[in-house]
């Protein structure tokens, strides 16, 4: 079968030379409010064994930071909101804490960066005022141990700080933390060489506007996208609006210079009745293509060469969460560390990944269809109706190579994306490519392996439109 022959050299020829130098960063946040995890030695092995090197925490558990050590897994601890009083008015206080928190454990436990605090403004008890003296005080204290050209202090916001954000080329912060809060933090990040930690959560937005905002739109699948009017700019997700519309706020207080840190971001794999979108079909696929655009070397169409270190959020479900269902389920494991869906996390992983993620059985806990977690996932022996794409974020190069071959050797039937056939507009290489990959996907009846195309390609379930041209489902 030469045909697969030569997919397979596009595949090997799309991945041999991508290195981690090559893309942006992919950590994990292991929060711990549940009462069912396993001990923290066995979470270092379970990051280790998922070639995860960074991981976050929500605050400085020693058995946490003891078990880190040697791992080489940079960390990121948390000051929490609760101390931000003291370490704010105490200089003495912020020394003890980087003392007892930091230095009793750095080098041999690699803490690269502190979060002070953890989305402040949206804080109850009214902390915001305390944050940039706390972050200044914290600093000073790794001064003090000449430890502050290593480990970098900032402080994760919310996108509701804010207070306009679409279109992304509008992006501005709220007026009233402006000058007393993003001024001086800001400078303060600027002159310390550090960067702003942002939580981003496309399923959020989704949720409260599913109506008017395109589900392939939120999880990076093919769609035709949305033009920014502010900036000429097209956005194909969610996420990179989203990321953008900071970049925007950022630029307009003339911080252009500012880099981001995706804090956290996330998709749950089930949620209540009301919670539109969480499901393990769609977690896997938000998971899964981020992170391959992530690794990738994709940037935002505002910075196209930003190479993003993005945490997702979270390592396990934790079954003590307040709130909605969602809440406890954006894990990527089950308590028991058995994987709730698969999803690559390393360059090495992406080389055999090449459908949508699918969930994984045998989980403890595991949702069934009826309780809302669904099933949907893609397995590389396919049934049922699904369509192959081509991936937005692929070298183009690589693309049209893969197009050539689809349209040529590999028999695809072609001629509706001709000039002037009915499929020929939107005239993109993205959607003749996806026309021709999805021809061929069907003729091969789906079969395992027909939708690699040098790694330019994925399966999706959900079928692609362009315009009044429909994709085939069948031969």
């Amino acid at each position: 079968m030469q045909h697969f022959t030569l997919v397979t050299i596009f595949l090997v020829l799309s991945l041999t030379h991508l290195t981690p130098s090559d893309g942006g960063s992919i950590g994990i946040n292991y929060g711990r409010i549940a009462n069912n995890l396993p001990s923290a030695m066995k979470v270092v092995h379970l990051l280790k064994s998922q070639g995860l090197d960074r991981v976050k925490v929500y605050d400085t558990d020693p058995s946490v930071l003891r078990a880190l050590s040697g791992s080489k897994i940079k960390v990121t601890v948390d000051l929490p909101n609760q101390q931000l009083f003291a370490a704010a008015k105490a200089p003495s206080f912020a020394l003890s804490w980087v003392e007892r928190n930091v230095v009793a454990y750095y080098p041999h436990t690699q803490i690269e960066a502190i979060a002070v605090g953890n989305e402040v403004f949206v804080d109850p008890s009214n902390t915001t005022k305390f944050l940039v003296p706390a972050m200044k005080n914290i600093y000073r204290a790794l001064q003090k141990h000449n430890l502050h050209s290593d480990i970098k202090v900032s402080s994760p916001i919310a996108l509701s700080a804010l207070g306009n954000s679409y279109p992304s080329s509008s992006g501005s912060f709220r007026p009233e933390l402006i000058q007393p809060v993003f001024k001086p933090m800001l400078d303060f990040i600027r002159e310390t060489g550090s960067y702003l930690m942002v939580n981003v959560y496309p399923f959020f937005a989704y949720e409260s506007n599913a109506d008017v905002i395109s589900l392939d739109y939120a999880l990076f699948r093919q769609n035709p996208g949305q033009v920014d009017p502010g900036n000429g700019l097209r956005y194909t997700n969610l996420f990179d609006a989203q990321i953008d519309a900071v970049f925007a706020a950022l630029n307009s207080l003339k911080y252009d210079d500012v880099n981001i840190v995706v804090s956290e971001t996330g998709w749950p794999s089930k949620g209540d009745g009301n919670e539109v979108g969480a499901s393990v079909e769609n977690a896997a696929a938000y998971n899964g293509n981020l992170v391959r655009k992530i690794l990738t070397g994709s940037g935002t169409p505002l910075r196209p060469k930003a190479d993003l270190t993005v945490y997702l959020f979270a390592l396990f479900n934790e079954n003590q969460k307040p709130g909605p269902t969602s809440e406890r389920n954006f894990g990527l494991f089950y308590p028991n560390e058995k994987k709730v869906y698969d999803v690559p996390l390393t360059v090495e992983a992406l080389k055999n990944y090449h459908d949508n993620p699918s969930p994984v059985a045998g989980g403890a806990n595991q949702p069934t269809p009826s309780e809302g977690g669904g099933n949907g996932g893609v397995s590389k022996s396919t049934t049922g109706n699904t369509w192959c794409v081509a991936n937005p974020y692929a070298d183009k190069n690589k693309l049209q190579a893969a197009l050539d071959f689809a349209c040529g050797e590999g028999g695809a039937d072609c001629r509706s994306i001709q000039p002037n056939s009915t499929c020929y507009n939107p005239n993109t290489l993205v959607s003749h490519a996806s026309f021709a990959f999805n021809s061929y996907y069907q003729k091969q009846a789906r079969a395992g392996g027909s939708c690699y195309f040098g790694g330019t390609s994925y399966v999706v379930t959900q079928e692609p439109k362009y315009g009044d041209c429909e994709y085939p489902t069948g031969y």
